[in-house]
């Protein structure tokens, strides 16, 4: 599968807001530097699936081709190895995102790394006590193609540690279940 959103170049661009609903739900997730956390408290505050938490569906068969930047956003050489997870992030039976995550495994303990290989917890939650940051990227509104049908948004992120190392390349398809609630 071609993801086109993981390419986008690395020059953010801003779409102004077209509607309420969708610029809130932006917002929420431009407040917090993991979409797992950003996800849970609008899962909670819409009533999408009341007393839910935000759980991890893997998605098989459908990897994305890596960016081709991939490796110098990441800051790593060739020969270093990479993670990939392409999940959706759920709130109770509702798809809230379709994500590819990018991550440098040297860059985590060697417990988040089992958590990650052998669990369904949220890269945000494994990861939250290394502090990271969010550095946006990149945003399309609605229709973007590398996303499945019926997205509303598409965010390419750059997650890095406290001292500003990148520690994951994120492209997050966002669905309108964000919208129900």
């Amino acid at each position: 599968m071609t993801l086109a959103a993981a390419s986008l170049p690395l020059a953010g661009c801003a779409h102004p807001a077209t509607d309420p609903d969708i610029a809130a739900f932006e917002a929420n997730l431009a407040a917090h530097a993991s979409a797992t956390a950003a996800l849970q408290l609008w899962c909670d505050q819409r009533a999408i699936a009341p007393g839910a938490q935000i759980a991890v569906e893997f998605v098989s068969g459908a990897d994305a081709v890596p960016p081709a930047d991939l490796r110098a956003v990441l800051g790593v050489s060739a020969d270093q190895p990479l993670g990939y997870r392409h999940v959706k992030l759920t709130c109770g039976a509702h798809v809230l995102s379709q994500a590819h995550n990018w991550y440098v495994p040297a860059r985590l303990t060697p417990d988040m790394n089992r958590q990650l290989g052998e669990s369904q917890v949220p890269f945000g939650r494994v990861a939250a006590s290394l502090n990271f940051t969010r550095e946006p990227l990149a945003s399309t509104r609605r229709g973007d193609p590398g996303c499945p049908v019926g997205a509303i948004s598409t965010h390419r992120a750059l997650l890095r540690l406290p001292q500003g190392e990148p520690l994951a390349l994120v492209v997050e398809c966002y669905s309108e279940a964000n919208l129900g609630g």
